[in-house]
């Protein structure tokens, strides 16, 4: 097969998740709706938050983060897939697939950060509550965030800039439904060393150091909640932190534990499924969670849906 560069490759395929063209049908049905009720879910609990100034506080300014950038995650891939889906079409141009890559390291990293942001919100609220507003305040919230979007796009633009070097044969396949960054790396045919040393530096930056800060906060958290003699204020406690423990508990364990187990026996099918996890299904579960565990978020739903009725 004639080997070009990535000046010449017009685009990849896209292997996707089945061939069969009778679950082509049902695989379309159930991603659209698995995708509006993603967007939907998030949307609302966007507008719930910015709309009731109770929630007018750190820990729900970065859940609407959070609810942005599952809205952001989704879309970076499953419109794509549909779109291949009821075009019986596998191709994504050259171009698609470096913005898709992009994309998916920006939001999947901020995923990473903000979970771990949150849990460093809720350890200055249990372990510090007398000067929890003087640290968390508006301003150290906003350049937490901002801090993540900066390292990520600059971590993101690196392995974009990395895999412009790297050749591709023609008509390169791609085993996945969205331009996965290791996936792709493994399909060059040129050297990719240097984009794999950056790849597993991106993981632990991105992954392990979020994970080791979360590990930590809660460490002192539940240390804090033991030592506290209320009962009251243990549930209490425990309740601003179930949510956002049931969020990093599917996160990580679909994405980690599948990769894992996908890594041991090299599984394309399994790496799939892993992506499935923390693509589609964990962005949808969330609001899910935040709206059924939080009595805040709960009653800001009910209130913005009333009036939402009131109006129509």
């Amino acid at each position: 097969m004639k080997m070009e560069n990535h000046t010449s490759v017009s685009q990849f395929l896209l292997l996707g998740l089945s061939d069969d063209p009778e679950l082509q049908p049902l695989l379309f049905g159930l991603f659209l709706s698995m995708y509006l009720v993603t967007v939907l879910g998030n949307l609302l609990i966007i507008l719930a938050i910015s709309s009731n100034s109770h929630l007018h506080n750190p820990m729900y300014f970065f859940l609407s983060n959070l609810s942005f950038v599952d809205i952001c995650f989704t879309s970076t891939t499953v419109p794509k897939m549909l779109v291949n889906i009821q075009e019986q079409n596998k191709d994504i141009s050259y171009c698609g697939c470096l913005i898709q890559v992009y994309f998916l390291i920006i939001f999947s990293g901020m995923d990473n950060f903000l979970l771990s942001v949150m849990a460093f919100d809720r350890f200055v609220a249990i372990c510090h509550p007398l000067n929890y507003m003087v640290i968390m305040n508006p301003l150290f919230c906003g350049l937490l965030v901002l801090l993540s979007w900066l390292i990520i796009s600059w971590v993101a633009l690196l392995h974009i800039l990395l895999m412009k070097r790297l050749t591709f044969m023609v008509h390169t396949e791609i085993p996945h439904f969205f331009c996965e960054l290791a996936q792709v790396i493994k399909a060059a045919s040129s050297d990719t060393f240097i984009s794999i040393i950056c790849l597993y530096v991106s993981v632990v930056l991105i992954g392990v150091f979020p994970v080791a800060g979360i590990l930590y906060s809660y460490s002192y958290i539940v240390s804090s909640l033991l030592r506290m003699s209320s009962t009251v204020r243990k549930c209490k406690a425990f309740s601003t932190c179930g949510s956002h423990l049931c969020v990093v508990c599917l996160f990580y364990g679909t994405a980690l534990g599948v990769y894992l187990s996908s890594a041991v026996t090299g599984s394309s099918q399994g790496n799939m499924i892993a992506s499935l996890m923390y693509t589609v299904v964990t962005p949808m579960l969330n609001p899910f969670i935040y709206s059924l565990r939080n009595k805040d978020v709960k009653g800001a739903l009910g209130r913005l849906l009333r009036r939402a009725v009131s109006w129509i």
